[in-house]
């Protein structure tokens, strides 16, 4: 298959050095997560200015620094779907980012698994292309090894129960099968999401820091799916929350 193909080779025929320059005090450590409404209620609550921009073909995507508790982080929302999301971090490494913090949705395949719950992944199933081009050919990709443990130690102090396991991602959210789901349950996956091996087979390969966990959304392990928080205006409050846990993860962790 093509997707074997893995080239070592760190130079491509196009780079994103060659569309890109560092941004002079780029914040080294940055936070971003995939919903829309909880992006912007928490940049509106925190001292921010724009400090950069880049774009995929049809859409820009500005970067902004934010003052958390005295210290500047990166945020910016993230674009949704493994390609789109990997060739922006690409962007954001060329201007200065070391340390990469993401959050957002995933469905969980568990119904016992309470909705808007935090979700740390352990391994990443690989039914996605992206990753194919990071790493060699797997089925799996291990995640969050290096601060796997700092993070539940920090839920832990505040109290915030948490489900581990696999995470099944996958590029069709429209071919979420049932004999799929079945099958990637048997694997021990315990959530679905679109971008997670995808991201970590990139941090590996570019050598940077980086730290993901989900938030529980809809529910795939039912006889119909149940949307439950999946939509952008659902539980806002608890979103919120799950927001400054990430910030204060990103400014305790990496400072």
């Amino acid at each position: 298959m093509l997707l074997e193909e893995f080239d070592t080779n760190q130079t491509a025929i196009i780079n994103p050095d060659m569309l890109l320059e560092p941004v002079e005090g780029f914040p080294e450590t940055v936070v971003t997560c995939f919903a829309r409404l909880t992006f912007e209620r928490i940049l509106n609550e925190l001292p921010h200015r724009q400090i950069a921009s880049t774009s995929v073909a049809n859409l820009d995507i500005p970067i902004y620094e934010v003052d958390f508790n005295g210290q500047k982080l990166g945020f910016f929302n993230a674009y949704v779907g493994a390609a789109a999301c990997v060739a922006i971090l690409e962007d954001l490494i060329v201007m200065g980012m070391k340390n990469l913090v993401v959050f957002g949705t995933c469905g969980v395949l568990d119904r016992a698994i309470q909705e808007t719950s935090i979700i740390i992944p352990t391994v990443a199933l690989r039914d996605e292309g992206t990753s194919f081009h990071y790493a060699p050919p797997s089925d799996e990709i291990a995640v969050n090894q290096d601060f796997h443990e700092d993070f539940k130690k920090f839920l832990a102090a505040q109290k915030v129960s948490y489900t581990e396991g696999k995470v099944w991602t996958t590029d069709g959210i429209y071919r979420e099968t049932s004999d799929k789901m079945a099958r990637r349950k048997a694997q021990g996956a315990v959530c679905v999401d679109m971008e997670c091996s995808a991201i970590a087979a990139l941090a590996d390969f570019r050598s940077i820091n980086h730290f993901q966990f989900f938030y529980s959304a809809d529910n795939l392990d039912a006889e119909v799916w149940d949307e439950r928080t999946l939509g952008n205006n659902a539980d806002l409050v608890t979103k919120d929350r799950i927001a400054y846990i990430a910030l204060e993860f990103a400014k305790g962790r990496f400072s």
